[in-house]
């Protein structure tokens, strides 16, 4: 297992927690791209180990591959760091953009933002999809059938259908490394905190507590990527508890989408409407911290196994599964963002110099921003 540097782990997740646009699809196919095709400072089968952990664990997909790779390169330090360096730069972001909001009532601008970066992030996510795919299934026609299956079901679902990467793993065991006895990983310490948290999720009518215990619960029982947990999101912040408004909660997406890093960081926005900076950073650790645990706790179990032949082929069918899931989310994405002849003329430019021109991703989404306020102020 080749090991880079924490130094130099920690200063590329802070670059990606800055620049990183695209959503969680996008941030893993980054990770990928930079650390094991480009740079090769992580070799593949950690990386697949990753997403693996990252997929089958509850939580927002980037955030904890991120800090699974922190893990199996230096440890709980490394897990440590490489969370803090990505998540920071974009909870920054947030608290800016949440103290400019609540000074000037709102933000029309962020939706005009992301009427042209919306569409530029499709174009971002299907290269994402592909690269991962290419990488991952290579030529094997099993990983392939699992990418298809799992690309058809969640365009049919509209969401990632966290217990279909469970199956494409339990599948490929089945096919390649069928096992006389399965061990599995001691859950004694998760099973613990999972028991819990639920039990802490009582409101207690002080605003930070509840926050706290709301985007905790959130973190630990939510599975598939940050735009996956939208609906728990919405179902509590505005139905259930009336914090948000439903402008404010759509706008709250909104900032999630325009910034790059984590788009689970949205919590963050949210926190700052309910309660001020001490919101927005209670509502984050509420959100990161159980992500945090669900990585560090089954990790060891995963480093020790690495090389068992039945961990080995179950990570094979849940990376084949994740890559299948990144496409569909492309055309589940699209259906939203694609809105007319305008957003459609962004993704297909996008697209074009993405991939023909290899603009970077930073300036594309800057660009597609900048469309999206001129047609507003057109409109």
């Amino acid at each position: 297992m080749s090991t880079s540097p924490l130094r130099e782990l920690v200063l590329y997740f802070l670059k990606l927690g800055t620049i990183g646009f695209g959503g969680p699809a996008a941030l893993v196919g980054y990770m990928r791209r930079d650390l094991v095709d480009e740079r090769k400072v992580l070799d593949e089968p950690t990386y697949n180990l990753s997403l693996a952990l990252a997929q089958i664990m509850p939580g927002p997909l980037a955030a904890q591959t991120a800090m699974a790779i922190g893990y199996f390169q230096h440890g709980v330090l490394g897990a440590t760091l490489v969370g803090l360096a990505f998540i920071l730069p974009s909870f920054l972001m947030v608290l800016a953009l949440s103290w400019l909001y609540v000074a000037y009532g709102g933000l029309p601008w962020m939706q005009a933002l992301f009427y042209g970066i919306g569409a530029a992030v499709i174009a971002i996510i299907a290269i994402a999809a592909y690269r991962l795919g290419r990488g991952t299934n290579k030529r094997d026609p099993l990983l392939w059938a699992i990418f298809a299956a799992l690309a058809i079901g969640t365009v049919w679902a509209q969401a990632e259908l966290a217990e279909l990467f469970l199956a494409a793993g339990a599948l490929v065991v089945l096919v390649r490394a069928r096992p006389r006895f399965i061990k599995l990983p001691s859950l004694s310490a998760i099973v613990p905190l999972a028991a819990l948290l639920p039990a802490a999720a009582t409101w207690t009518g002080n605003v930070l507590v509840d926050l706290l215990a709301f985007f905790a619960k959130a973190g630990l029982f939510v599975f598939g990527s940050g735009l996956a947990i939208v609906p728990f999101l919405h179902q509590g912040v505005v139905d259930q508890f009336g914090w948000l408004t439903e402008r404010q909660f759509l706008d709250a997406v909104a900032v999630a989408l325009i910034t790059p890093g984590p788009v689970v960081i949205t919590v963050a926005f949210i926190g700052y409407l309910v309660a001020g900076s001490a919101g927005a950073t209670v509502a984050a650790i509420g959100m990161f911290l159980p992500v945090y645990l669900l990585t560090i706790l089954p990790a060891p179990w995963f480093k020790r196994h690495r090389d068992n032949p039945q961990l080995r082929a179950f990570v094979a069918g849940c990376t084949a599964a994740a890559s299948g899931a990144i496409a569909g989310a492309v055309l589940v994405l699209a259906r939203r963002a694609i809105l007319d002849l305008p957003t459609a003329a962004i993704a297909a430019v996008s697209l074009l110099l993405l991939w023909r021109l290899r603009i970077p991703e930073v300036i594309v989404v800057a660009a597609a921003g900048a469309v999206g306020l001129a047609l507003a102020r057109l409109g």
